[in-house]
């Protein structure tokens, strides 16, 4: 059986452990911890890694783990799932994508002992989690008043990467090379294959993003043999590549389209009015596609990402 030792503990078959791995304190002097929760079943399988809250404010993505840690069906009868709700504590208590010096936890990997606290987690995840897994799905949102439509962003030269999420099987699939020094490249490196899912926005719970994020890893798993139960086909469009429509000019952005919309060249996708009623912008869909992301933010700029649209 394979072994698996987080922070100099053994998961034996059968285990179901908490771990905390100390990394820090705050200015205050409490000590932080990046807790770790992990089922193993009595039968060999895959490892996979279940994360949320790689961005602090991405709360969609650690309600998701947190719902599957609660739930007896998750509970793997191959194998072993590793949870990790909330990875980026300092950024969750001050409502930060980033960590308090500014650094992005996802463009600092490898990471080092002793560089950035970034640097030290990014470390911990390089050395203690990405060497027991064999894949994963890390839970992302959109930016601030950006929200993506439930989508799976995997590069499309990993094979096994691309079988994985047809088998999370939410509405888009993206290709999206990997990005480097981030979490997923880093575990490919190591031939490990991490997906990324979007749903949401930061700092706004989506009860359907998060539904869709725990919909599709049930169907992951059951697909990698780890729990039991029938997978209903589920359709999911491939996109090749993405690009968003930005404002020419600023005013006030009202959308013609949804999240999820086809969309036909050149359609109406929104208008940009000034507030005196005396400009009114079209913005047209320059190609064939799907609204992937969309900006909910009434008040635009020349030059804001207003419509996110995917093509095949």
């Amino acid at each position: 059986m394979k072994e698996i030792i987080i922070n100099g503990i053994r998961v034996r078959p059968g285990q179901t452990l908490n771990i905390d791995i100390a990394i820090a304190r705050l200015p205050t002097h409490t000590l932080i911890d990046l807790p770790v929760f992990i089922k193993r079943a009595k039968d060999e399988g895959p490892v996979v890694l279940i994360s949320g809250g790689v961005h602090g404010d991405e709360i969609n993505g650690i309600v998701a783990v947190r719902k599957m840690m609660d739930e007896e069906e998750i509970t793997p009868i191959k194998g072993t799932v590793i949870f990790m709700p909330l990875v980026n504590v300092y950024g969750f208590l001050s409502s930060s994508r980033t960590f308090p010096d500014g650094r992005d936890l996802n463009r600092s990997f490898p990471g080092s002992r002793k560089g950035s606290l970034a640097s030290q987690i990014a470390f911990i995840l390089s050395n203690e989690i990405i060497p027991l897994i064999d894949y994963g799905v890390d839970f992302h949102t959109g930016g601030r008043m950006l929200s993506n439509y439930p989508q799976i962003r995997v590069d499309y030269k990993d094979k096994k990467g691309v079988e994985l999420a047809k088998a999370f099987g939410t509405h888009f699939l993206l290709n999206s090379p990997h990005i480097d020094k981030s979490f997923r490249k880093e575990a490919y490196k190591r031939k490990k294959h991490i997906m990324v899912y979007e749903g949401g926005e930061s700092m706004r719970l989506d009860d359907y993003a998060v539904e869709e994020a725990i919909a599709g890893t049930k169907r992951m798993l059951i697909h990698l043999g780890m729990l039991e139960g029938e997978v209903a086909p589920k359709d999911t469009i491939m996109l090749t590549d993405s690009s968003w429509a930005r404002a020419k000019v600023s005013g006030i952005f009202t959308s013609s389209v949804k999240l999820g919309d086809e969309i036909k060249k050149g359609q109406m996708l929104a208008k940009i009015s000034d507030p005196y009623g005396q400009v009114k912008v079209p913005v047209k869909a320059t190609y064939n596609g799907h609204v992937v992301g969309l900006n909910n933010n009434p008040v635009v700029n020349a030059g804001d990402a207003l419509v996110h649209i995917g093509r095949h």
